[in-house]
């Protein structure tokens, strides 16, 4: 920590001492006593505070050997001292950086707790004030004073070795002062069209068009468009006139097309600009009168200077950090005798003017890498660029070292060029004289290396004017670039988030895109880049750490944004949402999110399937639903594994087929490599083998969507056909089903007559049929002699039988299933109806087993239950019971 410390401190007091050395005496020509400049000091210093660290590393350490050591007098009283001056040193370093200095004080101070946060504390602030001074170095502004510890000094002016230039090897190098914008007022509040900030796609601005061969749109030329919104006055007026184009329903041919891409399709370059000039030399820029343009007259005068001449050199000043899409700050021309300088700012909405000049095919418009100038042309005046030649496409088609201004300014005009300013800010006024003279050098020879490098693509081509040519259309590839807006889509900080390859769980990838769409959307309502609301780094270093409080945003921002502190509410919430998702392994959520490697299927070779040797690539057999294995029923859960085992052996024996009579091969890899002659043999001879194939769809053949609806094609009268197939076919299923719906109702209809028809005639033999106390009256008349003669031919008395014995004896008669065709009632008179008789009256005295056994189960009935012999209207003769097993009847011998 103490070497970073130290080294933080010598390349601060490096700046410091070279800043002192500018505001003092130029003619001293020791940067400091012993040290020529500043390059000889930072190398002593650096190799100091190596040599410091090498030593450190060879001091005991802590633990026992410290102890050891710490024992002897001499080692004690040399840590002393030189701990001593270590803390003088730095307690002259932080007094120096105005931080508190108590280092040696031991009497204020509480602790060595006290002492390292001191310590810390200072760090902080020698290391933030190098990255202030990095910063602002590298021509990034710094509009707010970060938050420092009391007692802090303000950093004093900034000097860098990268703006220094050396005038001489004897000399001492030569600073200058960064020039940057404090508290500038923002020239958007100026200009009479809002900037146009929304998510929607770019409209021209053009609405007149000078040198027109195809005149444009009347979308852009009428003016009734802005008089029929009233209501849109508070957008810009291209997002209201899309908004009133999608709400009326009128679509607008060519609305976002290029305005002069008719012109530049048939744009020819003439011969004499294929023809070898002769280079004519610049005048010196001391000679050279410069106008600064900032009023609309001024405007119009250029305007017709320049349509009087052959070529001018164009170049653009731009800034963007402290806009969403940018501004074009100023614009340089320069002609053969004059250089002009537009304040694009003050006659931002009178800049069409230019296109006059700007697209007229018989003017040169030079430019150097005018990707970019031709975008920013169009977004923010509306200007096109008609007969563009680009040097920096001459340099490449030369091969030249580098293709940069600077190269080309050295090489052909032996001109350094200073590029001191070119990350400034552009949006001060009135310019300082510097910058308008870095702006006049970066056109004003411009003209001349145009004449060089067109006599050097010949020189190189032989005098042939193909490579010259190659330039030109290049060149008007470049004017035909369209500006495109940038579109926030929920899925644009994905291409951000793979730029920074960075490995993020489910937490912290929900976290930077909060992040990214609050970003998005705040820079566009404030008019602000996304660097300045939340640099990128802080933004991931908040979705890294997911603070739980609002100060640990802060900390994570250093310095603060001020749009940051004014919404840290806010992302402190979109931070606390990111926290409540589930939390998943980078690798995992980068799977579910993202599909960038797609998992191949393995290739499956051919196979047959009899082909033993292939069995593992036929371990799951396919088949079609038709072909599907149906399982037999099987009765007993023995057969079960048989069945299994018999269904496997058939299983490997089946196979789908591959080949149809209405199929065709697949052979689209074939075709592609083959030429168009050998496609229609081909076909032709499909369709001589396949007689079906006029009617199947072919996969590679476009059919028009109009002929569909012609009906003198033959697709029409195809499709009619089938059309009408499955018409007819529809209506045959429908009248089989309503003919098995009215089958099924006469077929109900039929059973339910025959079971009426059965209840009539079953209720009509029941009346003839006559009741069991008819039968039993009549049956009494002549039943004493019955009984008398029955017991005359036995000779012996027999007992009586039993209910049980009779229900037993005429069980095999209820066994015997009942005749289904015909109902036959039962004929009473064939039954023996001497169990009506009275037991107790005619009970035998004599012991019977039989009846003791028997008769006390006819009490031991559940109530619940009825009982056997009162079964219903069922005959005595079929009462139900029990078959008496085991039990020895003694009936009685005939």
């Amino acid at each position: 920590m103490d070497s970073s410390k130290s080294r933080g401190a010598l390349q601060d007091s490096t700046s410091e001492n070279n800043n002192n050395n500018n505001d003092g005496d130029e003619e001293k020509d020791e940067l400091c006593p012993g040290f020529q400049d500043v390059d000889a000091f930072v190398k002593y210093g650096l190799g100091a505070v190596l040599s410091a660290t090498k030593a450190s590393g060879a001091l005991p350490q802590v633990g026992d050997e410290y102890d050891f050591y710490r024992s002897f007098p001499g080692f004690q009283e040399f840590c002393q001292s030189q701990g001593d001056q270590l803390l003088h040193c730095m307690s002259q370093i932080m007094q120096y950086h105005g931080c508190r200095s108590l280092m040696r004080d031991r009497n204020k101070l509480t602790g060595l707790e006290e002492r390292f946060d001191l310590v810390v504390d200072s760090n902080d602030a020698i290391l933030e004030r190098a990255g202030i001074l990095l910063d602002e170095a590298d021509g990034v502004n710094r509009s707010q004073q970060p938050v420092m510890p009391a007692g802090f000094q303000p950093p004093k002016i900034v000097v860098s070795s990268w703006n220094r230039k050396s005038s001489g090897s004897g000399s001492r190098a030569e600073t200058f002062r960064l020039l940057h914008a404090k508290n500038i007022a923002r020239p958007q509040l100026k200009f009479r069209e809002k900037v146009d900030n929304s998510n929607t796609p770019f409209i021209p601005k053009i609405f007149i068009k000078p040198n027109a061969v195809k005149p444009l749109p009347s979308y852009f030329t009428s003016k009734q468009i802005c008089k029929e919104r009233p209501e849109d006055l508070d957008v810009p007026a291209a997002l209201a006139d899309f908004i009133h184009q999608q709400r009326t329903q009128k679509p607008v041919e060519d609305m976002f097309a290029h305005p002069y891409q008719y012109e530049l399709d048939h744009l020819t370059t003439p011969e004499s600009l294929l023809s070898k000039p002769e280079p004519q030399m610049y005048k010196p820029i001391a000679e050279t009168n410069c106008s600064f343009i900032d009023s609309l007259e001024d405007l119009v005068a250029l305007n017709e200077k320049l349509c009087s001449l052959s070529e001018f050199a164009v170049d653009l000043e731009h800034h963007s950090y402290r806009s969403f899409l940018g501004l074009t700050s100023l614009m340089q021309i320069s002609t053969r005798e004059e250089d002009f300088i537009i304040d694009t700012l003050e006659l931002r909405s009178e800049m069409y003017i230019l296109n006059e000049a700007f697209t007229d095919p018989s003017i040169v418009k030079v430019f150097h890498g005018a990707d970019s100038d031709i975008e920013w042309l169009q977004r923010d005046f509306g200007l096109y660029v008609v007969n563009l030649f680009d040097t920096h496409q001459a340099s490449r088609a030369l091969n030249l070292a580098r293709h940069s201004l600077d190269h080309l300014l050295k090489h052909f005009c032996t001109v350094d060029s200073d590029k001191r300013y070119q990350l400034a800010d552009w949006r001060i006024r009135p310019l300082p004289d510097e910058m308008v003279q870095y702006a006049r050098t970066d056109t004003h020879y411009l003209l001349y290396i145009y004449d060089c490098v067109k006599t050097q693509l010949l020189e190189t081509n032989h005098g042939q004017p193909g490579l010259l040519q190659s330039v030109w259309n290049k060149s008007k590839d470049i004017s035909l670039k369209k500006y495109v807006k940038p579109i926030f889509t929920e899925e644009s900080y994905l291409e951000l988030q793979r730029k920074q390859k960075r490995s993020l769980n489910t937490q912290q990838h929900t976290a930077f895109r909060l992040l990214f769409a609050w970003r998005n959307k705040l820079a566009r309502q404030e008019d602000e880049s996304t660097g300045y609301v939340l640099p990128t780094h802080m933004m991931i270093k908040i979705s890294e750490e997911l603070p739980r409080e609002p100060q640990g945003i802060i900390a994570c921002c250093n310095p603060v944004p001020p749009l940051v502190r004014q919404q840290i509410n806010e992302l402190h919430s979109l931070v606390q949402q990111a926290r409540e998702m589930p939390l998943l392994k980078a690798e995992i959520a980068a799977q579910k999110t993202k599909g960038l490697t797609p998992i191949k299927k393995p290739e499956v070779t051919l196979f047959g399937p009899h082909d033993t040797s292939r069995v593992s690539e036929s371990d799951l057999p396919h088949f079609s639903p038709d072909e599907l294995p149906v399982k037999q029923g099987v009765l007993f859960s023995e057969d079960e594994h048989k069945m299994d085992v018999d269904d496997e052996k058939k299983s490997g024996l089946l196979a789908q087929a591959k080949i149809t009579l209405f199929q065709e091969p697949e052979t689209k890899n074939d075709q592609e490599s083959l030429s168009v002659a050998h496609m229609k043999a081909r076909r032709i001879i499909e369709a001589f083998e396949n007689p079906f194939r006029m009617y199947l769809p072919t996969s590679d053949v476009h059919v028009n969507e109009n002929a569909k609806f012609d009906p003198s094609s033959k697709i029409f009268e195809i499709s009619k056909r089938w059309k009408l197939q499955s018409i007819e076919q529809q209506q045959k299923e429908l009248e089989a089903k309503r003919k098995a719906k009215a089958d099924a109702k006469e077929q109900t209809k039929k059973v339910a007559e025959e079971r009426n028809k059965a209840k009539q005639s079953y209720q009509e033999s029941l009346q003839d049929v006559a009741t069991v106390r008819q039968q039993a009256a009549e049956s009494a008349k002549g039943g004493g002699k019955k009984r008398e003669r029955v017991a005359s031919e036995v000779g012996e008395s027999t007992p009586k039988p039993t209910k049980k014995l009779i229900k037993s004896a005429e069980k095999p008669q209820k066994t015997e299933p009942p005749p289904q065709d015909s109902f036959t009632p039962f004929d009473y008179s064939q039954s023996d109806l001497k169990v009506f008789a009275d037991p107790k009256s005619k009970d035998n005295t004599q012991f019977d087993p039989n009846r003791q056994a028997h008769d006390p189960k006819k009490k031991k009935n559940p109530k619940g239950q009825k009982s056997n012999s009162a079964a219903g209207n069922r005959s005595m003769s079929y009462m139900a019971g029990k078959s008496e097993r085991g039990f020895r009847h003694n009936w009685p011998k005939r």
